[in-house]
């Protein structure tokens, strides 16, 4: 939304309100702030600012449209535009990747995984490919690829995040735990297991919801 502030703590919560939208029955058409706010234990005046930024306020006593909603969050998220993407590293963790299904849900749409180990051309179950790196050049020029997934590891990340970058890539999403050094213009999102697992257990057991408790 232009002329609008947004931080990456509301980006990441769009998505969250996306999924209760689009859950929703369709006996129930609009949604409030407070349901919204409820359905996801957040704060009901930070739901409203962050859906005010959006799309306006809701209407007194009935709040939302849900297909109104959907599409402006939708649409602010770039959902409704697709994206092409690569994979680097075709290890378990990028092939797990590969194998994901519901990309298109997020305007993405995943082609292929490259790797230093393949030596030819392989098709997944799925029906994708997994192709030798010194082909990463070509078919991402060839395929306008603008976002690249890097799930090396630690040691080969900034050689291979260089390499996306000369292709043309313009957004990357890391899995590698380690900082990249990127030119100005290109987007980093690190995406860290060992943080979240750290964060994860030294969480109080009491103050995890009962249902994840063992």
């Amino acid at each position: 939304m232009e002329g609008k502030s947004i931080s990456q703590a509301m980006l990441r919560r769009l998505p969250l309100y996306l999924n209760v939208l689009r859950s929703r029955p369709a006996s129930q058409p609009t949604i409030s702030a407070t349901a919204l706010a409820a359905e996801l234990g957040m704060g009901e005046v930070l739901v409203r600012k962050d859906l005010a930024l959006i799309c306006g306020k809701g209407r007194p006593r009935i709040g939302y449209s849900v297909q109104d909603l959907t599409a402006a969050i939708t649409t602010f998220l770039r959902y409704d535009a697709i994206d092409e993407a690569v994979i680097v590293g075709a290890g378990k963790l990028g092939r797990a990747l590969l194998a994901f299904d519901g990309y298109n849900e997020f305007g993405l749409n995943v082609h292929a995984a490259f790797d230093t180990l393949v030596n030819e051309a392989e098709t997944t179950p799925g029906g994708k490919q997994v192709l030798p790196m010194s082909e990463l050049e070509a078919y991402c020029v060839s395929h306008n690829i603008g976002i690249g997934v890097l799930a090396v590891p630690a040691s080969a990340a900034q050689q291979a995040c260089d390499r996306m970058v000369a292709c043309g890539i313009s957004a990357v999403m890391n899995f590698a735990p380690v900082h990249l050094n990127v030119p100005e213009g290109i987007v980093v999102q690190n995406e860290n297991f060992a943080a979240a697992l750290a964060l994860l257990s030294k969480m109080p057991r009491s103050s995890r919801p009962a249902h994840e408790t063992r």
